[in-house]
Protein backbone atom coordinates (compact mmCIF):
# COMPACT_ATOMS: atom_id res chain seq x y z
CA UNK A 1 0.00 0.00 0.00
CA UNK A 2 1.48 3.36 -1.03
CA UNK A 3 1.12 6.51 1.03
CA UNK A 4 -1.66 8.04 -1.09
CA UNK A 5 -3.74 4.87 -0.83
CA UNK A 6 -4.55 5.71 2.78
CA UNK A 7 -7.03 8.25 1.39
CA UNK A 8 -10.05 6.23 0.27
CA UNK A 9 -12.41 8.31 -1.93
CA UNK A 10 -15.57 6.54 -0.73
CA UNK A 11 -14.62 7.01 2.91
CA UNK A 12 -13.85 10.71 2.41
CA UNK A 13 -17.13 11.15 0.55
CA UNK A 14 -19.13 9.59 3.38
CA UNK A 15 -17.49 11.54 6.21
CA UNK A 16 -17.28 14.89 4.38
CA UNK A 17 -20.82 15.69 5.53
CA UNK A 18 -19.85 15.23 9.17
CA UNK A 19 -17.89 17.29 11.69
CA UNK A 20 -15.05 16.13 13.92
CA UNK A 21 -16.25 17.85 17.06
CA UNK A 22 -14.48 18.14 20.38
CA UNK A 23 -16.58 16.86 23.27
CA UNK A 24 -14.69 18.82 25.91
CA UNK A 25 -13.59 22.43 25.90
CA UNK A 26 -10.61 23.12 23.61
CA UNK A 27 -8.24 25.98 22.88
CA UNK A 28 -7.68 27.30 19.37
CA UNK A 29 -6.65 30.28 17.34
CA UNK A 30 -9.28 30.79 14.66
CA UNK A 31 -13.05 30.95 14.60
CA UNK A 32 -14.36 27.42 14.22
CA UNK A 33 -17.06 25.00 15.30
CA UNK A 34 -15.74 24.00 18.73
CA UNK A 35 -16.59 25.32 22.15
CA UNK A 36 -13.81 27.48 23.61
CA UNK A 37 -12.57 28.32 27.09
CA UNK A 38 -12.72 32.01 26.18
CA UNK A 39 -15.59 34.46 25.83
CA UNK A 40 -16.27 37.03 23.14
CA UNK A 41 -18.84 37.96 20.52
CA UNK A 42 -21.08 35.19 19.25
CA UNK A 43 -24.72 34.47 18.56
CA UNK A 44 -25.00 32.12 21.55
CA UNK A 45 -25.38 33.81 24.95
CA UNK A 46 -23.52 32.10 27.79
CA UNK A 47 -23.81 34.13 31.01
CA UNK A 48 -23.64 37.51 32.78
CA UNK A 49 -20.80 38.80 34.90
CA UNK A 50 -20.48 41.97 36.92
CA UNK A 51 -19.11 45.02 35.09
CA UNK A 52 -15.58 46.11 35.94
CA UNK A 53 -13.87 49.37 34.86
CA UNK A 54 -12.39 48.96 31.40
CA UNK A 55 -15.13 46.72 30.00
CA UNK A 56 -16.60 47.74 26.66
CA UNK A 57 -19.83 49.68 27.36
CA UNK A 58 -21.37 47.98 24.32
CA UNK A 59 -21.27 44.66 26.17
CA UNK A 60 -23.34 46.00 29.11
CA UNK A 61 -26.83 44.53 29.40
CA UNK A 62 -28.80 47.76 29.76
CA UNK A 63 -32.08 45.93 30.30
CA UNK A 64 -30.70 44.35 33.46
CA UNK A 65 -29.39 47.75 34.55
CA UNK A 66 -32.84 49.29 34.08
CA UNK A 67 -34.42 46.61 36.27
CA UNK A 68 -31.77 46.15 38.96
CA UNK A 69 -29.73 49.36 38.76
CA UNK A 70 -26.60 47.24 38.45
CA UNK A 71 -24.15 46.94 35.57
CA UNK A 72 -23.66 43.46 34.12
CA UNK A 73 -21.73 42.43 31.03
CA UNK A 74 -23.12 39.89 28.59
CA UNK A 75 -20.78 37.03 27.71
CA UNK A 76 -21.14 34.86 24.63
CA UNK A 77 -19.60 31.55 23.72
CA UNK A 78 -16.62 31.88 21.40
CA UNK A 79 -16.23 29.12 18.85
CA UNK A 80 -12.71 28.09 17.97
CA UNK A 81 -10.68 25.76 15.86
CA UNK A 82 -8.95 22.86 17.56
CA UNK A 83 -5.63 21.09 17.40
CA UNK A 84 -6.01 17.42 16.42
CA UNK A 85 -3.17 15.00 17.16
CA UNK A 86 -3.25 11.46 15.82
CA UNK A 87 -1.38 8.90 17.95
CA UNK A 88 -0.76 5.93 15.67
CA UNK A 89 0.52 2.61 16.99
CA UNK A 90 3.33 1.28 14.77
CA UNK A 91 4.22 -1.75 16.89
CA UNK A 92 4.76 -5.12 15.24
CA UNK A 93 1.36 -6.53 16.21
CA UNK A 94 -0.35 -3.93 14.01
CA UNK A 95 1.01 -5.70 10.92
CA UNK A 96 -1.27 -8.69 11.45
CA UNK A 97 -4.22 -9.06 9.12
CA UNK A 98 -6.54 -11.69 7.68
CA UNK A 99 -8.50 -9.29 5.46
CA UNK A 100 -7.68 -6.97 2.56
CA UNK A 101 -6.12 -4.50 5.00
CA UNK A 102 -4.07 -5.41 8.03
CA UNK A 103 -4.57 -3.54 11.30
CA UNK A 104 -1.89 -0.95 10.55
CA UNK A 105 -3.24 -0.08 7.10
CA UNK A 106 -6.79 0.11 8.51
CA UNK A 107 -5.58 2.39 11.32
CA UNK A 108 -3.67 4.61 8.89
CA UNK A 109 -6.71 4.92 6.62
CA UNK A 110 -8.80 6.04 9.61
CA UNK A 111 -6.06 8.50 10.59
CA UNK A 112 -5.84 9.90 7.04
CA UNK A 113 -9.63 10.29 6.91
CA UNK A 114 -9.72 12.18 10.21
CA UNK A 115 -6.81 14.37 9.09
CA UNK A 116 -8.70 15.20 5.90
CA UNK A 117 -11.80 16.09 7.92
CA UNK A 118 -9.80 18.27 10.33
CA UNK A 119 -8.07 20.22 7.54
CA UNK A 120 -11.40 20.60 5.74
CA UNK A 121 -12.92 22.33 8.78
CA UNK A 122 -9.79 24.49 9.25
CA UNK A 123 -8.38 22.65 12.23
CA UNK A 124 -4.68 22.03 12.78
CA UNK A 125 -3.68 18.37 12.62
CA UNK A 126 -0.47 16.49 13.39
CA UNK A 127 0.55 12.94 14.17
CA UNK A 128 2.79 11.00 16.51
CA UNK A 129 3.94 7.55 15.38
CA UNK A 130 4.91 5.41 18.36
CA UNK A 131 5.69 1.99 19.71
CA UNK A 132 7.07 0.93 23.07
CA UNK A 133 10.54 2.35 22.38
CA UNK A 134 10.34 5.21 19.88
CA UNK A 135 8.25 8.15 18.85
CA UNK A 136 8.17 10.28 15.74
CA UNK A 137 6.40 13.63 15.99
CA UNK A 138 4.90 15.62 13.12
CA UNK A 139 3.76 19.01 14.53
CA UNK A 140 0.21 20.20 13.88
CA UNK A 141 -0.47 22.43 10.87
CA UNK A 142 -3.56 23.66 9.04
CA UNK A 143 -2.03 23.56 5.56
CA UNK A 144 -3.50 21.13 3.04
CA UNK A 145 0.02 19.86 2.34
CA UNK A 146 -0.08 18.42 5.86
CA UNK A 147 -2.22 15.57 4.53
CA UNK A 148 0.59 14.46 2.24
CA UNK A 149 3.12 14.79 5.05
CA UNK A 150 1.00 12.62 7.39
CA UNK A 151 0.42 9.93 4.74
CA UNK A 152 4.13 9.87 3.88
CA UNK A 153 5.07 9.57 7.56
CA UNK A 154 2.66 6.67 8.10
CA UNK A 155 3.94 4.88 5.00
CA UNK A 156 7.64 5.26 5.85
CA UNK A 157 7.22 4.22 9.49
CA UNK A 158 5.10 1.11 8.99
CA UNK A 159 6.01 -1.89 11.21
CA UNK A 160 9.06 -3.77 9.97
CA UNK A 161 7.96 -7.29 10.84
CA UNK A 162 5.42 -9.18 8.78
CA UNK A 163 3.33 -11.51 10.92
CA UNK A 164 0.88 -14.13 9.86
CA UNK A 165 -0.81 -17.39 10.82
CA UNK A 166 0.39 -20.56 9.14
CA UNK A 167 -1.17 -24.01 9.16
CA UNK A 168 1.23 -26.85 9.88
CA UNK A 169 0.95 -30.59 10.22
CA UNK A 170 1.39 -32.01 13.70
CA UNK A 171 3.24 -35.29 13.95
CA UNK A 172 1.48 -38.24 15.59
CA UNK A 173 3.88 -38.28 18.53
CA UNK A 174 3.53 -34.53 19.09
CA UNK A 175 1.15 -33.07 21.68
CA UNK A 176 -1.42 -30.41 20.91
CA UNK A 177 1.00 -27.77 22.17
CA UNK A 178 -0.99 -26.91 25.31
CA UNK A 179 1.95 -27.50 27.63
CA UNK A 180 4.12 -25.20 25.54
CA UNK A 181 1.33 -22.60 25.50
CA UNK A 182 0.79 -22.69 29.25
CA UNK A 183 4.48 -22.16 29.89
CA UNK A 184 4.45 -19.10 27.67
CA UNK A 185 1.32 -17.60 29.25
CA UNK A 186 2.95 -17.59 32.69
CA UNK A 187 5.08 -14.60 31.69
CA UNK A 188 3.02 -13.11 28.87
CA UNK A 189 1.63 -10.24 30.98
CA UNK A 190 5.10 -8.89 31.75
CA UNK A 191 6.08 -9.30 28.09
CA UNK A 192 3.35 -7.03 26.75
CA UNK A 193 4.53 -3.56 25.71
CA UNK A 194 3.79 -0.65 28.04
CA UNK A 195 2.87 2.60 26.30
CA UNK A 196 2.67 4.63 29.50
CA UNK A 197 5.81 6.63 28.78
CA UNK A 198 4.89 7.11 25.12
CA UNK A 199 1.49 8.55 26.06
CA UNK A 200 2.99 10.73 28.79
CA UNK A 201 5.53 12.12 26.31
CA UNK A 202 2.68 12.79 23.87
CA UNK A 203 0.76 14.66 26.59
CA UNK A 204 3.79 16.83 27.27
CA UNK A 205 4.56 17.36 23.58
CA UNK A 206 1.08 18.54 22.58
CA UNK A 207 0.79 21.62 24.76
CA UNK A 208 -2.48 23.19 23.63
CA UNK A 209 -5.69 21.60 24.87
CA UNK A 210 -7.12 19.77 21.89
CA UNK A 211 -8.32 16.47 20.51
CA UNK A 212 -6.05 13.42 20.87
CA UNK A 213 -6.98 10.35 18.81
CA UNK A 214 -5.26 7.13 19.90
CA UNK A 215 -5.45 4.47 17.15
CA UNK A 216 -4.10 1.09 18.26
CA UNK A 217 -4.86 -2.60 18.68
CA UNK A 218 -4.24 -2.03 22.42
CA UNK A 219 -2.24 -5.24 22.81
CA UNK A 220 -0.48 -3.64 25.72
CA UNK A 221 -0.49 -3.68 29.51
CA UNK A 222 -3.81 -2.20 30.59
CA UNK A 223 -2.36 -0.49 33.65
CA UNK A 224 0.10 1.38 31.44
CA UNK A 225 -2.68 2.25 28.99
CA UNK A 226 -4.93 3.73 31.66
CA UNK A 227 -2.08 5.63 33.28
CA UNK A 228 -1.12 7.03 29.88
CA UNK A 229 -4.70 8.09 29.14
CA UNK A 230 -4.81 9.74 32.55
CA UNK A 231 -1.75 11.80 31.59
CA UNK A 232 -3.51 12.96 28.42
CA UNK A 233 -6.68 13.92 30.28
CA UNK A 234 -4.74 15.70 33.03
CA UNK A 235 -3.36 18.06 30.35
CA UNK A 236 -6.93 18.96 29.39
CA UNK A 237 -7.07 17.02 26.13
CA UNK A 238 -10.22 15.48 24.71
CA UNK A 239 -9.28 11.84 24.03
CA UNK A 240 -10.66 9.35 21.51
CA UNK A 241 -9.54 5.72 21.71
CA UNK A 242 -10.09 3.87 18.43
CA UNK A 243 -9.45 0.18 19.04
CA UNK A 244 -8.48 -1.71 15.87
CA UNK A 245 -8.86 -5.51 15.82
CA UNK A 246 -8.82 -8.08 13.05
CA UNK A 247 -11.93 -10.22 12.60
CA UNK A 248 -9.93 -13.37 13.27
CA UNK A 249 -8.75 -11.95 16.61
CA UNK A 250 -12.37 -11.35 17.63
CA UNK A 251 -14.09 -14.45 16.22
CA UNK A 252 -11.19 -16.94 16.50
CA UNK A 253 -12.67 -19.24 13.87
CA UNK A 254 -9.47 -21.16 13.15
CA UNK A 255 -9.78 -24.94 12.99
CA UNK A 256 -7.28 -27.76 12.81
CA UNK A 257 -3.61 -27.87 13.81
CA UNK A 258 -2.12 -24.39 13.56
CA UNK A 259 1.25 -22.79 14.20
CA UNK A 260 1.07 -19.29 15.67
CA UNK A 261 4.10 -17.09 15.09
CA UNK A 262 4.89 -14.41 17.67
CA UNK A 263 3.94 -10.81 16.96
CA UNK A 264 5.87 -8.98 19.67
CA UNK A 265 7.85 -12.01 20.91
CA UNK A 266 10.15 -14.36 18.91
CA UNK A 267 8.15 -17.51 19.74
CA UNK A 268 6.08 -20.11 17.93
CA UNK A 269 3.20 -22.13 19.37
CA UNK A 270 1.61 -25.25 17.90
CA UNK A 271 -1.90 -26.06 19.04
CA UNK A 272 -5.43 -26.91 17.98
CA UNK A 273 -7.41 -23.62 18.21
CA UNK A 274 -10.69 -25.48 18.66
CA UNK A 275 -9.53 -26.65 22.09
CA UNK A 276 -8.76 -23.08 23.14
CA UNK A 277 -11.59 -21.16 21.48
CA UNK A 278 -14.04 -20.85 24.39
CA UNK A 279 -11.36 -19.89 26.89
CA UNK A 280 -9.93 -17.40 24.40
CA UNK A 281 -13.33 -15.79 23.77
CA UNK A 282 -14.04 -15.53 27.51
CA UNK A 283 -10.68 -13.84 28.09
CA UNK A 284 -11.20 -11.55 25.08
CA UNK A 285 -14.64 -10.40 26.27
CA UNK A 286 -13.25 -9.72 29.74
CA UNK A 287 -10.39 -7.75 28.21
CA UNK A 288 -12.65 -5.67 25.96
CA UNK A 289 -14.98 -4.86 28.84
CA UNK A 290 -12.03 -3.83 31.04
CA UNK A 291 -10.68 -1.51 28.32
CA UNK A 292 -14.09 0.02 27.64
CA UNK A 293 -14.85 0.63 31.31
CA UNK A 294 -11.37 2.04 31.92
CA UNK A 295 -11.76 4.53 29.07
CA UNK A 296 -15.24 5.53 30.25
CA UNK A 297 -13.97 6.10 33.79
CA UNK A 298 -11.31 8.46 32.42
CA UNK A 299 -13.88 10.25 30.22
CA UNK A 300 -12.26 9.03 27.02
CA UNK A 301 -14.42 8.03 24.06
CA UNK A 302 -13.92 4.38 23.10
CA UNK A 303 -14.88 2.64 19.86
CA UNK A 304 -14.00 -0.82 18.52
CA UNK A 305 -13.29 -1.11 14.79
CA UNK A 306 -13.11 -4.50 13.07
CA UNK A 307 -10.93 -4.63 9.99
CA UNK A 308 -13.65 -6.62 8.21
CA UNK A 309 -16.09 -3.69 8.47
CA UNK A 310 -16.27 -1.32 5.48
CA UNK A 311 -14.24 1.59 6.76
CA UNK A 312 -16.44 4.34 5.31
CA UNK A 313 -19.57 2.95 6.97
CA UNK A 314 -17.85 2.26 10.31
CA UNK A 315 -16.20 5.67 10.56
CA UNK A 316 -19.27 7.55 9.34
CA UNK A 317 -21.49 5.77 11.89
CA UNK A 318 -19.05 6.50 14.73
CA UNK A 319 -18.65 10.21 13.92
CA UNK A 320 -22.39 10.65 13.46
CA UNK A 321 -23.07 9.03 16.82
CA UNK A 322 -20.37 11.07 18.54
CA UNK A 323 -21.56 14.36 17.06
CA UNK A 324 -25.12 13.61 18.18
CA UNK A 325 -23.90 13.08 21.75
CA UNK A 326 -21.89 16.33 21.63
CA UNK A 327 -24.87 18.35 20.40
CA UNK A 328 -27.16 16.86 23.05
CA UNK A 329 -24.74 17.88 25.81
CA UNK A 330 -24.69 21.53 24.79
Amino acid sequence: MSDNQYFHPETLKRISRLDLRAKHVVDGFLSGIHQSRHFGNSVEFRQHRQYVPGDDPRSVDWKVWAKQDRLYVKQYEVDTNMRVTLLIDQSASMKFGSKAMNKYDYACTIAASLAYLAIRQQDAVGCIMFDKDTQNVLPSKMKRSQLTAIADRMFRLSPDKKTEIRKTEIQKNETSGLIELNELLKDIKDSLPDFREALRTAAETVRANGLIVLISDLLIQREGLFRGLQYLRSYGHDVLVLHIMDDMEIDFTLGGPTRFEGLELPVQIRCDPRMLRQGYLDALNSYLEEVKQGCTKLQCDYALFRTGMPLDAALSAYLSRRNTLVRNKK
